[in-house]
């Protein structure tokens, strides 16, 4: 019959209602609003929608509005139609694989290293730019390898414990703040072989400085031996650390402090300075003491040489008078009687050479004093015998 089926209409032949077929209301307008006789009209919001749902219907594998609802909401004949078919299956592969492909692809920076695990064992190393893991068989670590570390040790700043007190080997307290600079060497020792890397080099860190301190003494530690102390320090840190494996190089150690402590700072300073004030005596003391012995050495040395020169002179001296009166006698022996006058006229002038005397040649005064000039003017002949001497 045709309209049979009641309102919502039926499985009838070609006969049925074409306004029901064709979608059309009882009052002869279409589904929008729009009448035969207007033009066309934007779809309503609720028409939007159901067109969406019945896409995703098809997409999903249901037959859409291609016959009418039956009573229970299904398709022709009551029918509900499959949720999963061929074109949702494959559309959900092709979320998952994407999916997929998404979690395993992973992007290494310049300044990072990633080490590979396959099945939770280390696979291998790689640089920097796209990679790819499969996962969940394999997986990625990033470690930032490139990047300049620090640790600071003895600013307090890591607990009480953390206070930077250090024993010298002269029984003196030292305060000391050091920073420890690192980066990554193997990323893969890094991640597997410490557990806590910060802490680690924490420990070694300040263990290697508290070694060194204690074989050293205060003055040199606040003074002149920090750069010796801290190379010192980086080498022993560097020398634990690979026998742990760590992966990690060390490198540099600033020595940012190195004072007394502060409850007794003022009191080392007064020390210090009665110190520099001792050294300052005691420099001044040895410079005069190398002023007076430079000059008594110089004093000794000099009398020393005056006394082998006058030893030298006696000697000489001596060793001529002798070889002079060899060569007299020698000279005697040849002929006794000129040697004799001639040793009696020198004798005679060195005794009568110095004297004030007047000679007369060829006077014979006898024994009454005979022949001599009564009067004789020596003072005269004296002076002008000065003086014809002088001129």
């Amino acid at each position: 019959m045709a309209g049979s089926g009641g309102p919502w209409g039926g499985n009838g032949g070609s006969g049925g209602d074409d306004d029901e077929r064709n979608g059309q209301q009882g009052n002869g307008q279409r589904p929008g609003g729009r009448r035969p006789n207007e033009g066309p009209q934007i779809p309503e919001i609720d028409e939007l929608v159901k067109r969406g749902q019945e896409q995703l219907r098809v997409l999903m594998g249901g037959g859409g509005n291609r016959g009418p609802r039956g009573p229970n909401g299904g398709g022709a004949g009551g029918q509900i139609p499959p949720m999963f078919t061929r074109n949702g299956i494959l559309l959900g592969l092709v979320a998952a694989l994407g999916l997929w492909g998404f979690s395993s692809a992973y992007t290494v920076k310049p300044e990072q290293q990633a080490v590979t695990l396959m099945l939770g064992k280390f696979s291998g190393v790689t640089e920097e730019g796209l990679h790819f893991a499969p996962w969940p068989v394999m997986r990625a670590e990033l470690v930032e390898s490139r990047k300049q570390r620090t640790t600071d040790i003895g600013n307090g700043a890591n607990g009480p414990l953390d206070n930077g007190l250090m024993l010298t080997r002269d029984q003196n307290i030292v305060d000391i703040e050091f920073q420890v600079v690192w980066n990554i060497s193997d990323p893969a020792k890094f991640l597997f072989n410490l557990a806590d890397p910060e802490d680690t080099i924490r420990a070694v860190s300040e263990s290697a400085m508290r070694d060194i301190i204690a074989r050293s003494e205060l003055a040199p530690v606040l003074n002149r031996d920090r750069g010796v102390i801290a190379a010192e320090v980086l080498k022993a840190i560097q020398d634990t650390l690979n026998t742990y494996a760590a992966g990690i190089n060390v490198i540099r150690v600033n020595f940012d402090k190195s004072d007394p402590p502060k409850e007794v700072i003022d009191a080392f300073r007064k020390v210090q300075a009665a110190q520099q004030e001792r050294d300052r005596l005691e420099k001044e003391a040895d410079a005069y003491a190398n002023t007076v012995t430079a000059g008594a050495r110089g004093q000794a040395a000099q009398l020393q040489e005056e006394a082998e020169a006058y030893r030298a002179q006696v000697v000489n001296l001596a060793l001529g008078e002798t070889s002079r009166f060899t060569s007299v006698y020698n000279e005697y022996i040849k002929a006794p009687d000129v040697t004799r006058k001639r040793m009696y006229l020198e004798t005679m002038e060195k005794v009568l050479g110095g004297m004030n005397k007047v000679i007369l040649d060829g006077v014979d005064g006898g024994a009454n004093g005979q022949g001599v000039v009564p009067y004789l003017p020596l003072n005269e002949l004296n002076k002008s015998t000065a003086t014809g001497g002088t001129n």
